[in-house]
C-alpha cells in the first residue's frame, strides 16, 4: 500500500502524510538520514558489538582481529544502544525524526527505548505483535521509528504490516508459537486480519519507518548468507501522557516510569526528574516474555 500519501517527500511531512498514518498506522521516510550519517551509525555499531563503548549484558568480547562479519554474525540486536554511545543517543533524538513525531503525535514527545537490530544472516525474525502489548501507555500514542541502516528487503527480514489494523483495536492475547521462522515462543492473535492482509516494507538505508503502537507487525528470518539487516529503531510517546512500563518485569511496576528523553517540546512532568533504570543487553535468539493478556 505504498501511495504517495504513505511516503513523506522532501523530508517534510504533509497532512496527507499525517492522515495517512492516522488512517493506516504506519508512514516511510524516504532518505530521511543522509548517506554520511548512516555511515556513522554503520560504523558505531561495530565498535558497540565489539565492547568498544560500554558493558552490554550477554555480550562475548571477540578476541585476536575478528572480522566486522565474525564478529556481527552471532547476534539480532541489543537493546538500549543509546545509554553507552553519545552518537546514537544523538540520533534517537535526530531533528528530522522529532519533527515528523510532532506532527503525528503533537508537540511534547519523549523517548523511552532503544534497539540496535544487525539481524545477522540466518537470524530469525520477530512474530507478529503490537508494540503496545510490552510499553504500555495510556493514550495509545506509542510510535516506532524503524531507521535503515542497510537495505531491508525480503530476503534480509524486512518489516511486515497490516495497514489499518491499529484502529479500534485492543491488545490482542499472544498464542503459542512452534515453528522456527521467528525467535519467539508465542504471537499476536491476528484476528479478524490474516497473514493475507500484510505487506512488505521494502525500503531503502537512509529511509524511516513510523508505525502506531497497536498496528500489528511483524520480521521474517534473514534468508541472506551474507547481508545484515541493521536497523535503528526506537519507541516514543506523548510526553503529556504517563508510562506505567515495568520493562518486561525488570522494574516494580509504578504509574509513570521516568527513564525517558525528551525529543521534543517540554516535559509537563519534569518535576519528577528522570532516573536511570535501563541498561544494555544482548536480545536472545529467542524471545520469551510472559505478560498478562
Amino acid at each position: 500500500m505504498n501511495t504517495d500519501h504513505s511516503i513523506i517527500k522532501h523530508k517534510k511531512l504533509s497532512t496527507e502524510n499525517a492522515a495517512f498514518y492516522h488512517q493506516y498506522g504506519y508512514l516511510i521516510a524516504d532518505g530521511l538520514f543522509e548517506a554520511s550519517e548512516i555511515a556513522e551509525i554503520k560504523e558505531e555499531a561495530v565498535q558497540i558489538f565489539r565492547g568498544q563503548r560500554g558493558d552490554i549484558e550477554g555480550l562475548k568480547i571477540p578476541e585476536g582481529q575478528a572480522s566486522d562479519f565474525e564478529v556481527l554474525k552471532n547476534y539480532i540486536a541489543i537493546h538500549f544502544p543509546h545509554k553507552i554511545s553519545p552518537k546514537i543517543l544523538d540520533y534517537v533524538c535526530h531533528a528530522a525524526v522529532a519533527e515528523v513525531l510532532t506532527g503525528i503525535i503533537g508537540p511534547n514527545v519523549k523517548c523511552m527505548q532503544s534497539m540496535l537490530f544487525v539481524k545477522a544472516p540466518g537470524k530469525p525474525g520477530q512474530s507478529w505483535h503490537q508494540d503496545e502489548y510490552y510499553i504500555p501507555t495510556r493514550d495509545r500514542s506509542l510510535t516506532g521509528v524503524w531507521v535503515a541502516i542497510d537495505d531491508a528487503t525480503v530476503e534480509n527480514g524486512c518489516l511486515w504490516v497490516i495497514p489499518g489494523s491499529q484502529k479500534n483495536m485492543p491488545i490482542r492475547r499472544r498464542i503459542p508459537y512452534h515453528g522456527s521462522e521467528y525467535g519467539d515462543v508465542d504471537l499476536c492473535e491476528l484476528e479478524p486480519f490474516t497473514e493475507k492482509d500484510a505487506i512488505a516494507v521494502e525500503v531503502k538505508k537512509g529511509s524511516v519507518v513510523f508505525f502506531n503502537g497497536y498496528l500489528f507487525h511483524s520480521s521474517l528470518r534473514n534468508k541472506t548468507t551474507n547481508n545484515f539487516r541493521t536497523a535503528l529503531v526506537s519507541h516514543y510517546m506523548s510526553a503529556e501522557s504517563l508510562l506505567p512500563w515495568d520493562w518486561d518485569g525488570r522494574l516494580p511496576l509504578k504509574e509513570d516510569m521516568r527513564d525517558i528523553m525528551m525529543v521534543a517540546g517540554k516535559d509537563p512532568y519534569a518535576h519528577k526528574g528522570t532516573k536511570q533504570l535501563t541498561y544494555p543487553f544482548l536480545r536472545p535468539d529467542v524471545v520469551n516474555i510472559v505478560k498478562e493478556s
